[in-house]
């Protein structure tokens, strides 16, 4: 299977430029046969203006028959990265995920909120993990901050997921956390890891790129650099069975004395 991560320097506040790139970007990545494509975090307006609110995506109408036109003219699954969604008075960084017949198979709001940057004073966050199939494999996504909490990324993993997408707008000075955490991820979890960051700039923040397709070993199977540019990489479901017949970290758990 093909997966193509978008890394794109996202337009602060400009829902009509981000929109437009991304068909730019999806329609490129279909010409070269991709079967996955993945969007970074909040890929509509970026990460964040301070009118996000007014910005939002309500109740991720456009997105929604955005994402689904595309996949079914294109005959690609779309992960729908994440994008600022208003519903029911509240802010949500939400996921969309559509298959290749358009329809929609999932969505996910971000479960942890990055308190420094007082991501929770104006987000809701989400209290569910986000599970589905996408061509009868079981993968799984969580978003940015979420990558931080290894308990959540591995109930992620407990429902069978063979891969975990990890949409982000992870900044400049962390590059070397990120790079580290999406491998340990996949390794602890024995899955693959499609981690899909944004580039550029967004008021003070410099995103640093490096989206990275990561294997179940931990390795780096394709990785972009700092720069707008589509990343991509062949995958064998198989291998996650190998792996863990080889090492069985999921059999040889012992969650009865996990209880704190």
């Amino acid at each position: 299977m093909r997966i193509s991560a978008i890394q794109f320097a996202i337009t602060l506040g400009d829902a009509e430029a981000n929109y437009n790139a991304v068909e730019t970007y999806i329609c490129k990545a279909a010409k070269e046969n991709a079967d996955i494509i993945v969007l970074p975090e909040m890929w509509n307006i970026s990460f964040y203006p301070d009118n996000v609110r007014q910005l939002a995506d309500t109740e991720g109408v456009r997105t929604k028959a955005f994402l689904s036109r595309l996949a079914k003219k294109l005959q690609v699954n779309i992960v729908g990265g994440s994008v600022a969604d208003y519903r029911e008075g509240n802010v949500y960084n939400t996921t969309y995920i559509v298959n290749r017949e358009g329809e929609l198979v999932a969505s996910y709001d971000k479960a942890h909120l990055f308190t420094p940057g007082k991501e929770d004073t104006v987000f809701t966050p989400g209290d569910r993990i986000n599970a589905f199939m996408l061509d009868d494999i079981p993968m799984a996504s969580i978003i940015c901050y979420d990558l931080r909490f290894c308990e959540w990324v591995r109930m992620a993993a407990l429902t069978g997921a063979q891969m975990i997408f990890v949409p982000a707008a992870w900044p400049n000075p962390r590059c070397s956390h990120w790079q580290i955490l999406n491998r340990a991820r996949a390794i602890e979890n024995q899955c693959f890891v499609t981690a899909v960051n944004s580039c550029g700039d967004a008021g003070h923040l410099h995103f640093s790129g490096h989206s990275m397709i990561i294997d179940p070993w931990g390795e780096v199977l394709a990785q972009g650099q700092d720069t707008a540019q589509i990343i991509t990489a062949d995958v064998d479901f198989s291998d996650v069975a190998k792996i863990r017949n080889k090492i069985n970290a999921f059999k040889d758990r012992r969650p009865c004395i996990y209880d704190l």
